[in-house]
């Protein structure tokens, strides 16, 4: 989860919601990302996305069954449907999302019928830490 702090440390100094994500198997990081939606001009890309994109290139496979993803932030809808698509056996996120949530918070996907694949899901790890780093990014904002 630190790996993934420092990617949504570096989101905030592009001007992005700082949130960062990184994929691991077998023990290694296999992939990170953080925020890029406004730098590159594309709604999708979430940290999750971008992580999961380069975990997969680097795979050579867009299933990453044994693979772990840590997030800095409670995945929304979209990254939940990247989520279940890449077949991810774990999910770790650091805090909770009231607003947009998709797995427990503003909404719970984690049991729908309509998602064929199950997860492990942790969610709280560092949510501290995380918190902060969003509400300082935010009050800067305002």
């Amino acid at each position: 989860m630190r790996a993934a702090l420092l990617e949504a440390e570096e989101a905030a100094g592009e001007g992005e919601v700082p949130v960062g994500a990184v994929v691991v198997a077998n023990g290694k990081i296999l992939a990170s990302g953080h925020n890029r939606s406004v730098v590159d001009h594309d709604p999708s890309a979430h940290a999750e996305i971008i992580a999961l994109r380069a975990a997969g290139l680097k795979q050579g496979n867009y299933r990453l069954r044994d693979a772990t993803l840590y997030v800095t932030l409670e995945p929304c809808v979209m990254c939940t449907g990247a989520i279940v698509q890449a077949r991810i056996g774990r999910l770790v996120f650091a805090a909770y999302d009231e607003k947009a949530g998709a797995l427990g918070s503003a909404e719970d996907l984690s049991e729908s019928k309509a998602l064929n694949h199950r997860f492990e899901i942790n969610g709280g790890l560092l949510a501290d830490e995380s918190q902060q780093l969003l509400q300082r990014f935010f009050s800067a904002r305002r």
